[in-house]
């Protein structure tokens, strides 16, 4: 019997600042996404989230698309949310907020809605991959755990490391995805984990040598791609039910909040304060090294020895209490 062909001319692609997008020239109905800020390690800018959301409505309503891969250019998938401009600069955003108190409902609305723009990639109809080199960390793990299928390098890496300080999943699919014992683990340590431990846990669908991640995953798409677009529709619905009946939307919810909190608590305004005075890559350095994160009292004290340094009015409230 013939195969069948798909006889509709592909559309127009969209254009996009902070993403390059593309039809698999061997086969179109696999479309490319690539996160395309390689200067900055793909780190997610205040665009980025609403783009992706963007391009995945449009590869929803593509009459081509039967799959979409996602991954980053240049040398990583994506280093998280850009420290440069949400962490050590002092841009006014929702996410942080000078005011004493912080609004935990302005903060939740801006951060639920990068949540939802992620999600788009989850609730999509068309099953999507995430392609994972280098590093998928903090905000791009979140990226790359709302796609349906993980495929890394195997010396690639994943992980949370705000969960230290600054940060809570809001996406909590480390749950979803691995179970609450290694979730845990994860979380309470920030660790990261190459491609080769994600695969053994059931993270990564595959872990492959670099050089072979590119063929293998399009290898994946390409047996997705022959599937009917209803057919798929149909099975990720199925599935995606599941963990909704599992109350993954309840657990967002939380987990928004929380990293709200963890932004603007002793803790968190202590390591923005820091990273502001020494510079993104020492706070970040101080986060992972192991050493304790000041705490209550302690970072409060550190906060105003900062802000002093800074010149700034203290914004961590009367007596530099937070």
């Amino acid at each position: 019997m013939p195969v069948p062909t798909d006889t509709t001319p592909p559309a127009a692609l969209p254009a996009f600042g902070t993403l390059a997008i593309g039809r698999e020239p061997t086969n179109p109905r696999i479309l490319r996404l690539t996160l395309n800020r390689p200067e900055r390690l793909n780190a997610i800018s205040e665009g980025m989230p609403a783009e992706i959301r963007a391009a995945v409505a449009w590869a929803e309503a593509d009459e081509t698309t039967h799959v979409v891969v996602l991954d980053g250019a240049g040398r990583s998938f994506c280093a998280g949310y850009d420290l440069v401009d949400f962490g050590s600069g002092r841009t006014a955003h929702p996410c942080q907020q000078e005011a004493y108190p912080f609004d935990a409902m302005d903060d939740y609305a801006a951060m639920k809605g990068y949540t939802e723009d992620f999600m788009a990639l989850w609730r999509c109809r068309k099953p999507t991959i995430a392609m994972v080199h280098g590093h998928a960390v903090a905000g791009g793990s979140d990226i790359a755990l709302c796609c349906d299928l993980l495929v890394m390098a195997e010396d690639a890496k994943i992980g949370y490391m705000p969960t230290r300080v600054w940060g809570c999943p809001t996406t909590a699919m480390w749950t979803y995805r691995l179970g609450p014992a290694r979730a845990k683990q994860l979380m309470f340590t920030g660790d990261l984990i190459d491609g080769c431990t994600a695969a053994d846990w059931g993270l990564a669908n595959l872990a492959v040598p670099a050089a072979d991640l590119e063929a293998e995953t399009l290898k994946l798409a390409a047996r997705i791609a022959g599937v009917p677009r209803s057919h798929l529709a149909m099975h990720k619905l199925v599935v995606n039910q599941a963990l909704l009946t599992m109350g993954l939307e309840q657990t967002q919810m939380f987990a928004t909040l929380f990293d709200g909190v963890t932004r603007h608590n002793p803790e968190g305004l202590w390591f923005r304060r820091f990273a502001q005075a020494s510079g993104f890559k020492a706070a970040v350095e101080w986060r992972d090294s192991g050493r304790p994160i000041p705490e209550g009292d302690d970072a409060r004290a550190r906060i105003a020895e900062l802000e002093a340094q800074l010149g700034l009015r203290q914004a961590s409230g009367p007596a530099g209490k937070g």
